[in-house]
């Protein structure tokens, strides 16, 4: 290939990398991804017209609040250890669409993103033109990533797919695929707009990934939820483990870097891994993709090799679930973006890291419980956490920055304390400059409150 512009690789990097966002514009050019259809029958259309990829592959599929993508992560980590070839559906991304639909741990290479998404288009055409036929919306910006993501599994090939729904489960489009595993991670109050205002409510939509021909293992849940899932996989007839009662953490040390946990799953029991990853809540989400491991590998009857789960958790990564990103003063991401991931993030802060000082910097989305977002964190920081930079993203979706201000006073956090800056730059440069006040060695700071905010931060940041 001849260099026009006379940039050599660099510049076909930078074509490779306009034609992802050109898709991913294309994308964004349909009904955002939080205006999420609840139907399923344009989703088994397009499969049908694309051949089935949906079918091409056996699938562990993942559901529940909090740690859908941490479980996914680790889940897919260990499989990797195990020599078969992954591919992982998660959502949202942090910095660049491509990082939702990842082969072997990897985000799918640029020019199999934009080659697929070209093979597909016109097949995605011939059902958008029946749904406007039919007066329905056509295909949304989640639907098509879905499908996008099944057909690249599907041209790969792939051994397994690592699946996490978009939301709730029934009507997710990840459910146009099977589970061969369904695994369901902890449940409380979220999307509450959409999936419902109780526990229970949330559980029945999140239980409709439960299949006959499927084997359920779930974390430990609020009653009413697990109640919801037992009596769904006694509904069609499935194999059911529960955290706590056939499999859980037995022990767990904090140690440099992340955690030393042993489990004891489904057949065996697991000593001495090392977890790269920080809290009490990773060390659940790794029992709990062990114990999804061996239900997929050996129906829970067959024990897994100790050091092939021991290497597949130890090269565990998960962006923006209490990441440094940068020290001196140490920046800490998390994307907790309910009150249950706050409460979390916040408790693996007070165990991982040694701080004197924190200073938080929080944008919110529109459709999440502010206030209550802000008390967990000031109930489990309050110690340490007294400077507040109120901020936002730049999703649509965000609330202003200055709105935030009532959110933060009703948890109890002081006014005079309180810094309103809506620029996300603007916001880490005065978090910097608190952090830095008195020459406390021993300050940081803390990004949190929506994923977009995580992201953007993570890329001001040089991640």
């Amino acid at each position: 290939m001849d260099d026009t512009n006379g940039t050599g690789t660099e510049g076909r990097a930078e074509l490779d990398a306009f034609s992802v966002e050109s898709v991913y514009a294309e994308l964004l050019s349909r009904a955002p991804e939080d205006k999420m259809e609840p139907r399923m029958a344009p989703l088994h259309r397009a499969m049908e017209i694309l051949g089935e990829p949906n079918r091409a592959f056996p699938i562990i599929h993942i559901t529940g609040t909090n740690g859908k993508t941490s479980t996914a992560r680790m889940i897919e980590s260990i499989l990797l250890a195990h020599d078969l070839r992954t591919g992982r559906f998660t959502s949202p991304h942090l910095s660049r669409v491509t990082e939702r639909i990842s082969i072997d741990g990897e985000p799918v290479a640029d020019e199999t993103f934009v080659r697929v998404w070209d093979e597909i288009r016109p097949y995605l055409d011939i059902v958008d033109g029946e749904l406007t036929t039919a007066g329905e919306p056509r295909l949304t910006y989640f639907e098509c990533v879905t499908i996008l993501a099944f057909a690249i599994f599907a041209d790969e090939p792939i051994d397994v797919g690592v699946i996490e729904v978009g939301l709730g489960g029934i009507t997710d489009a990840t459910n146009v695929g099977d589970g061969q595993v369904a695994v369901i991670t902890p449940i409380s109050l979220d999307h509450t707009d959409l999936l419902g205002d109780t526990v229970e409510d949330i559980a029945l939509e999140k239980a409709g990934i439960i299949k006959p021909g499927s084997f359920l293992v779930s974390a430990i849940q609020p009653r009413d939820a697990a109640q919801v899932l037992l009596e769904r996989a006694r509904e069609v007839g499935v194999e059911f483990r529960f955290e706590g009662v056939e499999f859980g953490v037995e022990s767990r040390t904090v140690a440099v870097g992340g955690q030393v946990v042993s489990l004891t799953g489904l057949a065996g029991r697991y000593g001495e891994l090392l977890v790269p990853l920080h809290g009490e809540h990773q060390a659940e989400n790794a029992a709990l993709a062990v114990a999804a491991v061996e239900a997929f590998l050996g129906g829970g009857e067959r024990e897994l090799e100790t050091e092939l789960v021991r290497n597949g958790l130890r090269a565990v990564t998960s962006p923006g679930r209490l990441e440094v990103v940068r020290t001196a003063p140490s920046i800490i991401v998390d994307a907790a973006h309910n009150p249950a991931g706050a409460r979390a993030a916040a408790k693996g802060i007070r165990e991982a890291f040694d701080f004197s000082r924190l200073v938080l910097v929080i944008g919110v989305l529109q459709d999440k419980d502010a206030t209550a977002i802000f008390a967990e964190l000031h109930e489990e920081l309050g110690g340490i956490l007294e400077d507040v930079c109120l901020t936002q993203s730049t999703s649509p979706r965000s609330i202003p920055a200055a709105d935030l201000l009532q959110a933060a006073l009703s948890a109890g956090f002081a006014e005079e304390n309180i810094n309103i800056a809506p620029g996300l730059d603007d916001a880490l440069e005065w978090a910097v400059m608190k952090a830095e006040e008195n020459n406390d060695l021993a300050g940081g700071i803390l990004v949190t409150g929506s994923v977009t905010v995580v992201g953007e931060a993570r890329t001001l940041l040089g991640k």
